[in-house]
């Protein structure tokens, strides 16, 4: 199939240009949000086309990203989206600002399919009639790289000081208390000043390139993920196949991510910091757990798994008729997937 996608979500899109498709992306001479192209990213199945001349391409499917795709497809190909060509749309976010009853800007239509990249999305947005599957997320296995040699613990997050309760930031002085912490991400520079908390507790260390923030994370004794409100960061799934021992808030999604015995989940945040502690402080039962949650994560969240639930959707939204508004994907992915017809 050749497929239509934006780089919207760069990790997200590293998985799924991994299938057995064609994908063109969007370029323009600025390299802005409408038109990254790969954005330097090395993806050999992914092919950068022009803004002008989308319109020559054949297109089997649209996968939109951003509701503002929607009206920039149809403007580029002179086809409209699920009506001229078939088309879904990936929800990666929680709704806001309303947990449970958010509308989804997408709700009540019958000319497209939304997926969503966890069930608690699901759960929570109000899509109205629009039909809905979920396909959980896949991440390429970074191996187990865990050594845990810095007695520090790691974070993973983007912007954290503009975000600020949503990625959790305001609980990382509780857990700078207990040792030293390691910030990594675009925006954690700010944070030491944000927080009042010196390097020495609280460490920003840049955004760094995939295979160097592995390595770097698989350094540190475990890994903190605080976030409150966000659909489920890949830097947890990538820090549990990594066999780094993971510490998480129980919010959104993260219950299903870390099963029992693969890390430590808790909304008491004291019980997190005593669990950092306990850590911190037996390096040989830090390593035991991370190959736990190694396992756990590959498992639930392998490749090969999310690329074949892909191209059962990818099938049906091709072969059938756009607009009907119907579910007929089966097998493997109307089970792991859960298909919702409507």
């Amino acid at each position: 199939m050749r497929i239509l996608i934006w780089h919207g979500h760069g990790g997200w899109t590293d998985a799924f240009v991994r299938g057995p498709h064609e994908y063109l992306l969007p370029v323009d001479e600025h390299r802005g949000p409408w038109g990254l192209g790969r954005g330097g990213r090395d993806w050999p199945a992914a092919r950068e086309v022009p803004l002008a001349e989308l319109r020559d391409e054949h297109v089997d499917l649209v996968v939109l990203q951003r509701t503002e795709e929607l009206v920039l497809a149809e403007a580029l190909l002179g086809r409209r989206p699920g009506r001229d060509v078939p088309a879904v749309f990936v929800e990666h976010n929680t709704p806001r600002p309303e947990a449970a009853t958010t509308r989804h800007p997408l709700a009540d239509r019958d000319d497209l399919l939304i997926v969503h990249v966890t069930w608690f999305n699901r759960l929570m947005w109000d899509v109205g009639r629009t039909p809905t599957t979920v396909i959980e997320h896949g991440v390429p296995d970074p191996g187990l790289q865990y050594r845990g040699d810095v007695e520090r613990i790691a974070v993973v997050v983007n912007e954290p000081v503009r975000r600020g309760r949503i990625t959790g930031t305001d609980l990382l002085p509780s857990f700078a208390a207990a040792a030293g912490v390691d910030v990594f991400g675009m925006g954690a520079d700010e944070l030491p000043g944000a927080l009042g908390l010196d390097a020495a507790r609280l460490r920003p260390c840049g955004d760094l390139p995939t295979a160097r923030l592995h390595a770097e994370m698989a350094r540190r004794r475990l890994y903190l993920h605080p976030m409150r409100w966000t659909s489920l960061g890949l830097s947890l799934i990538e820090a549990m196949q990594l066999g780094i021992p993971v510490v998480a808030l129980q919010a959104t999604e993260a219950a299903r991510a870390v099963p029992p015995g693969a890390g430590f989940l808790s909304a008491n945040v004291g019980e997190l910091v005593t669990a950092a502690r306990s850590l911190l402080a037996d390096p040989e039962e830090a390593a035991r757990l991370g190959v736990a949650g190694r396992e756990a994560a590959l498992e639930r969240y392998g490749l090969a798994r999310f690329l074949s639930d892909w191209d059962a959707v990818i099938a049906d939204q091709v072969e059938r008729t756009p607009g009907r508004g119907r579910a007929l994907v089966s097998g493997a992915a109307t089970r792991s997937a859960g298909w919702k017809e409507t």
